[in-house]
């Protein structure tokens, strides 16, 4: 679980995504992921004291229908919204990390149509995700595990150059990268605020592990372990290499462009290139292997509330949602042809609309995670094993952050077309909840049943 976690966290946008923010606000783009990366540990303080106290499938979705239990129209809209949004989210990754994918491996098999590489990905990851959760697990686990040591191995490496005890170094701190080529922030402080924006999508994923803990056979011991260990983590890969990348490689030069790559050959490592593409390749892997779990067991959520149709319900003798997996793999199928048939239309509002959608759904999070702890501590506070820390002050500070990163959004050039097109989508599931509520005669979704917090009794694993 903990493993599932932080490969959730750790995909392609690290090892690649975070050599734009580095170009853009130069040496303090570090403090752009750690504003960053303090929001997202907010957030997951804030899931794993509900997955803790709640768990069961369907996780957020569940506890957003659950906070407005008082107010029925709102919780099912909040449920409809959190689920579809969230589902919405994984398929265009799966689209996504399968291009990638097939862009990675072409570096060592050229002659192999782009579309070709795509397909056999998506068909690999999706057996593994038929056969059953377990092989999920365990897949997920050797490509994090894959991952989590190269950047630990990285970490060493870089910092060991960086005081200056390797071989070939002049002795002494190796940080004058950091302010020799016009300052800790040469281009001012406006880019470290949209390189903080920028960054989000990076961080998205680690709430996985409280969809995943439903299926485990501990899910409060899980969520809590695997919550605690992403915190610390994920602030010390994030921010650690990006700084030790900083101090390795001009942020103004051509080379920023792939990050680590260059930082391994500006310490003289070699088949630099051959090793980043491999790990990156596996980053890649795994965020599509946790794109179909975690969009087939939303759906799969979806289902039980009557949000989506009841037959993608079925599941197979292993406990598979077999037709949510599918549904997720035929998006994606149709995401990949559209990236070679009409890269600059439809997939481009999906490329630039997802990430938009993400902080919405983190949104809703966080303010369910506002009233549902005030009833917990009125109706069951022997449930709280986790506490969000400083509450509510924290919750509302990191709402009121990521509200601010929409509002920044629009006045950021780069960012107000991701912005449009994610309020579109959003739109566009509005529309689809009304219709749906008018068809079905004003019952949209069954009526939410105020859950009775209960003590949860652990089954030995």
């Amino acid at each position: 679980m903990t493993m599932i976690a932080l490969g959730g966290v750790i995909g392609a946008g690290l090892f690649i995504g975070s050599g734009v923010v580095i170009k853009q606000a130069g040496p303090a783009a570090v403090i752009s992921f750690l504003i960053t990366g303090l929001l997202v540990v907010l957030v997951m303080r804030m899931l794993g004291e509900l997955a803790c106290a709640m768990p069961g499938g369907g996780s957020f979705y569940e506890y957003s229908r659950e906070a407005f239990a008082d107010r029925p129209g709102l919780s099912k809209l909040a449920g409809f919204l959190t689920g579809w949004m969230y589902w919405y989210f994984w398929v265009i990754v799966v689209a996504l990390e399968a291009v990638a994918g097939a862009d990675l491996l072409r570096y060592w098999l050229p002659d192999v149509p782009g579309w070709i590489i795509s397909l056999v990905l998506l068909v690999m990851l999706t057996l593994t995700n038929l056969v059953s959760v377990k092989s999920f697990g365990e897949f997920e686990f050797w490509f994090s595990s894959i991952k989590v040591a190269a950047i630990v191995v990285f970490l060493f490496i870089a910092g060991v150059h960086v005081l200056g005890w390797t071989p070939g170094t002049t002795g002494g701190l190796q940080i004058a990268n950091l302010t020799q080529h016009g300052g800790f922030a040469p281009n001012g402080w406006v880019p470290v605020l949209t390189g903080a924006v920028a960054a989000t999508g990076f961080y998205f994923g680690a709430e996985i592990v409280t969809i995943a803990a439903a299926e485990t056979a501990e899910p409060q011991k899980a969520v809590a372990k695997a919550t605690n260990s992403v915190i610390t983590r994920v602030l010390v890969f994030y921010v650690g290499s990006v700084l030790l990348v900083a101090c390795l490689v001009p942020w103004n030069s051509k080379e920023i462009a792939t990050p680590y790559v260059s930082a391994l050959n500006a310490m003289g490592v070699p088949a630099a290139a051959q090793i980043m593409n491999a790990i990156v390749l596996t980053a890649v892997l795994s965020a599509l292997n946790s794109g179909l779990y975690a969009s087939s067991r939303m759906l799969f959520a979806l289902t039980k509330r009557g949000d989506a149709p009841k037959a993608l319900a079925k599941v197979s003798k292993n406990g598979v949602p077999v037709r949510a997996i599918l549904i997720a793999t035929l998006f994606g199928y149709g995401a990949i042809v559209m990236s070679y048939v009409s890269p600059d239309t439809v997939f481009a509002f999906l490329v630039n609309s997802y990430g938009t959608v993400a902080i919405f759904v983190y949104i809703l999070i966080a303010v369910s995670q506002l009233r549902l702890r005030k009833r917990l501590e009125r109706e069951a506070p022997h449930l709280l094993k986790i506490r969000m820390w400083c509450f509510p002050y924290l919750t509302w500070l990191a709402i009121a952050g990521m509200v601010s990163i929409v509002v920044a959004m629009a006045f950021i050039p780069e960012q107000r077309t991701p912005l449009i097109l994610g309020v579109a989508s959003l739109g566009v599931l509005l529309v689809a909840y009304f219709v749906r509520h008018l068809v079905n005669g004003g019952k949209a979704g069954q009526d939410p049943v105020k859950t009775q917090f209960k003590p949860v009794k652990l089954k030995k694993s």
